[in-house]
């Protein structure tokens, strides 16, 4: 039993891998057990298809990220400070990432939307999902962050999709550019799009 939960996560590890290296629609069952050291009779024994394992990749992704964004928005500090502590997390590992594999990477879920948006419904529905679980997080600070007057915005969640939007873009900047000098903006351009009425600057 202990071997198979091993090969599962091989699998799922290979996976993520290859996904963030070469996206999704190049990838063959074969190439993915091969990189994971397994034989392919265990690929079908846990996933049903590539799209299945496509899936669990990015739930994996985003239980991850969940849990950072929750501990970092959902925190006792100022909800302004709270937000661009995302960002420059978001920034951090994505330098990280840099140092480690030479390129950025990018979002996992918005290299997905530009490839399989249009493919596959079941992955569509999925990053959807994500990114309007994001937009309810950032919509929860920013809604604070009115009620104290630190902002001025007439729709909480039009101006949280325009958070999130903005940083999928920069990060895809990022990405095409490989420079991670790209995400410099981030900070700056949220407060204009928040109207903000304080400048919060990074400690």
């Amino acid at each position: 039993m202990g071997r198979t939960s091993d090969a599962k996560e091989k699998i799922l590890t290979a996976a993520h891998s290859l996904i963030e290296q070469r996206g999704y629609t190049a990838l063959g069952v074969a190439e993915i057990c091969k990189a994971a050291g397994v034989p392919k009779g265990s690929f079908y024994y846990f996933f049903d298809s590539k799209e299945t394992l496509a899936l669990a990749v990015i739930d994996q992704q985003w239980e991850s990220q969940r849990g950072d964004w929750t501990r970092v928005l959902r925190d006792d500090a100022e909800p302004l400070e709270r937000l661009r502590r995302l960002l420059e997390e978001t920034q951090a590992d994505l330098r990280a990432g840099q140092q480690s594999c030479g390129t950025v990477s990018g979002c996992m879920f918005g290299n997905l939307t530009l490839e399989l948006s249009n493919q596959t419904e079941p992955i569509r529905e999925r990053l959807q999902e994500i990114f309007d679980a994001q937009v309810k997080m950032v919509d929860e600070v920013i809604t604070e962050a009115r009620e104290r007057g630190e902002v001025s915005v007439r729709d909480t969640t039009e101006a949280a999709r325009s958070i999130v939007a903005q940083l999928e873009g920069q990060v895809l900047f990022a990405k095409l550019y490989n420079n991670t000098q790209r995400l410099e903006a981030l900070w700056e351009n949220c407060l204009s799009l928040l109207s903000a009425r304080r400048t919060y600057t990074a400690a």
